[in-house]
């Protein structure tokens, strides 16, 4: 879960430069298109080809839905809203899984791990507004956020709907068939778009940065997500998501972007001690 959260907070610079230079919806397309055609062959190689029973496949296709919806909304509100905003929205993600994964899954919410998460949140918020209380403040809601909170109550549910429709199959198998029926959703997403798209002309780094984000930030840290959620359960997975903003940070401290200030370190300590929380809790009632 250390390694799934790292390579997500890697996303973030690659994101940026590659994000502007084709239409969002085609840009998600080709990172699962790539990461489905990569994957195959290991997949085919290990297991042989054979299509999921058709039980499987719908399960299959329900898990796509919650990344497709989010990524969707994700770019969608970036439109009207600001990087600022979606990340303070974010750091809800883990108590609204705790919600889904008790509903789904009956996983309880003990006293220590709803301190853990509230405490988290905090933590994750205070990095995102750089330990400046102006600027949360000056916080203002708009159509954008509403959107983007909409991908997040879908993200949300993406653990605990793992959690529930697995069925003992291999886990690259599942990852597989998740992102090809997510590459399906998003080609018909971006189907409009993409013959006024004049592809000799396309910047060749929207095909490194797309390439990197299909193996780093889509294979690998979806089938991590998925064998953490399986084996160590949906809200304990979702609580490391906090972390992201604290890699982030450090990312950008190491790429002189940003100053490691105390302000910033006590958010950085109520996350650690956060995730100290809810994993302590976790071992106790396994």
């Amino acid at each position: 879960m250390l390694l799934m959260v790292i390579l997500v907070a890697s996303s973030f610079p690659v994101g940026a430069v590659i994000a502007d230079k084709l239409p969002p919806a085609v840009t998600m397309f080709i990172r699962f298109l790539m990461a489905a055609l990569l994957f195959a062959p290991l997949v085919f190689k290990r297991h042989g080809f054979a299509l999921p029973k058709p039980a499987q496949l719908l399960g299959y296709i329900v898990l796509s839905l919650p990344l497709v919806a989010f990524f969707w909304c994700m770019f969608e509100a970036l439109r009207y809203t600001s990087a600022l905003n979606t990340g303070a929205i974010y750091t809800l993600v883990p108590a609204i899984t705790a919600i889904y994964a008790f509903v789904i899954n009956r996983e309880t919410l003990s006293p220590i791990r709803a301190s853990g998460l509230l405490l988290g949140t905090l933590g994750a918020l205070w990095i995102v507004f750089r330990g400046e209380a102006e600027r949360l403040l000056a916080l203002q809601l708009n159509h954008g956020d509403l959107v983007f909170f909409i991908g997040c109550l879908f993200m949300a549910a993406y653990g605990p709907l793992v959690k529930r429709l697995y069925a003992g199959e291999p886990m690259e198998v599942m990852t597989f068939w998740v992102i090809s029926a997510g590459s399906v959703w998003l080609f018909l997403l971006s189907l409009p778009q993409l013959p006024a798209i004049n592809w000799p002309q396309v910047d060749p780094s929207v095909f490194v940065g797309a390439l990197y984000l299909a193996v780093f930030t889509t294979l690998i840290t979806f089938f991590l997500l998925q064998f953490g959620t399986v084996k160590l359960g949906a809200t304990r997975v979702a609580a490391y998501s906090f972390l992201t903003p604290v890699f982030v940070l450090l990312l950008e401290y190491l790429l002189g972007k940003e100053s490691l200030t105390p302000l910033l370190m006590v958010g950085a300590g109520c996350v650690v001690a956060a995730m100290l929380l809810v994993q302590r809790d976790s071992q106790t009632a396994s």
